[in-house]
């Protein structure tokens, strides 16, 4: 295989997802030849603007949008084929034609509608203790995953074969179902509700470990797209309020067939505050009213679920935890125009956790409840940030935030988002 090339480049989330990957994924993409997503399921939502039209991909890379990238959905990502097929069918109406350029790994796990039932009975089971999925049936494919009774892609090879696979697949669900107190899904809902969509991506299945290396032997650049954020990582994330697949650039490894010697520069993506969907500990998270206008400037609403996000300030610890886990070279810092208006911008430095002062995520859950952000505050600016499209046209306030940030966080940020369109950022 081709040593690395200067080219590979690999995107991650930075903090607890939703920040802002689709976007920076989409410029980078310009200049590469393959993209690929490596992990998660259509419990991601990246968020793409081009020409005032709004695209949201849950499990096609962003890259798609370029006409010229080839795009590979990886071994580690855990496909449901009928979003799949809605996602591609809403990128056709808008005149992005995927034919010949996308391939999916026959060794990907599917997601079935009886995944979906029982991601569903059991966060009613967990009751107050809920991890707030989005209720996709993510964790319990990857559950199937680790168990070693789970169907993968490359059966459609089989269809035959398949559809019996299927229904024994279902009777041990059901059996689940059962001892969580819910109805069983019938033949017809989990069987051939699902068959037309699978039917249709099974052409596109393929060996794509083999497809990625030939690519690499070809010295092709590549983009890796991860999902969620390192904070929902299954190891090192706020566990047990985690995803179910590992975010950073072990994933990346994992869910591609490709070795660490092919991932290239790595580009963490963090917000210029912070947000969070679901349950679980959040320390800087703001519960009045500057929240809430974070929230609306900022429409934090779920991509996937429309759920309202969770708003705070920026935590420094958090990102510099994720960025030493992964190796980060550099920073997407997006969304920093959203913090316009703020008379003062809070910026949490450090955690206080039984009197002593920590600069590090703890392990134990019931210990990152009870951290106390410590917090160092900087002026705010109130001009417009939507036509800066070099450093040295921000505010001098806002300029020294970025500044602060990248101290704290012991990373430069090449990349500066000033608002949701292609083109408003700031390139480093």
């Amino acid at each position: 295989m081709a040593t690395t090339g200067s080219c590979n480049r690999v995107v991650l989330g930075l903090q607890w997802g939703d920040e802002g990957k689709g976007k920076v994924i989409d410029l980078l993409a310009s200049s590469t030849e393959v993209v690929v997503r490596c992990q998660g399921g259509a419990n991601a939502g990246h968020t793409v603007v081009v020409g005032g039209r709004k695209t949201v991909l849950h499990l096609l890379p962003s890259g798609v949008l370029h006409p010229g990238a080839i795009c590979v959905i990886g071994n580690g990502v855990v496909i449901d084929a009928k979003a799949l097929c809605e996602e591609l069918d809403d990128l056709a109406k808008g005149g992005c034609d995927l034919a010949g350029r996308l391939t999916i790994s026959d060794r990907a796990h599917l997601v079935l509608p009886v995944h979906k039932a029982i991601d569903a009975a059991a966060e009613v089971a967990k009751g107050a203790s809920k991890v707030g999925t989005t209720l996709r049936g993510i964790g319990p494919t990857y559950i199937d995953k680790a168990s070693r009774v789970g169907i993968r892609c490359g059966d459609l090879a089989d269809f035959d074969g398949f559809v019996v696979k299927m229904r024994a697949h279902l009777a041990l669900m059901n059996r689940q179902l059962a001892a969580l107190g819910a109805a069983p899904i019938s033949e017809a809902d989990g069987i051939e509700a699902a068959l037309p969509s699978l039917r249709r991506i099974a052409p596109l299945v393929a060996d794509t470990a083999t497809v990625l290396h030939a690519a690499a032997a070809a010295g092709k650049c590549f983009l890796f797209e991860g999902a969620q954020g390192v904070m929902l990582d299954l190891d090192y994330g706020t566990y047990p309020f985690v995803t179910s697949s590992n975010t950073g650039v072990g994933g990346v490894i994992t869910g591609t067939g490709l070795s660490h010697k092919q991932l290239g520069e790595v580009i963490g993506v963090a917000k210029a505050y912070c947000t969070r969907v679901g349950s679980g500990p959040f320390p800087s998270e703001l519960t009045d009213a500057r929240g809430e206008a974070l929230r609306e400037r900022g429409r934090e609403f779920g991509a996937t679920t429309g759920r309202p996000r969770r708003c705070g300030w920026f935590d420094a610890v958090a990102v510099r935890f994720a960025c030493r886990l992964n190796g980060v070279d550099s920073l997407a810092l997006t969304k920093l125009d959203i913090l316009t208006g703020e008379p003062q911008v809070p910026m949490v430095v450090a955690y206080e956790l039984n009197g002593k002062r920590i600069d590090t995520i703890p392990a134990r859950i019931e210990d990152f409840a009870r951290v106390q952000p410590i917090y160092e505050s900087m002026p705010g600016w109130s001009e417009s940030l939507s036509a800066c499209r070099r450093i040295e046209d921000l505010p001098a306030a806002a300029r020294a935030y970025v500044q602060a940030l990248e101290r704290q966080v012991g990373v430069p940020a090449r990349w500066i988002g000033v608002g949701p369109g292609r083109d408003e950022i700031i390139v480093r």
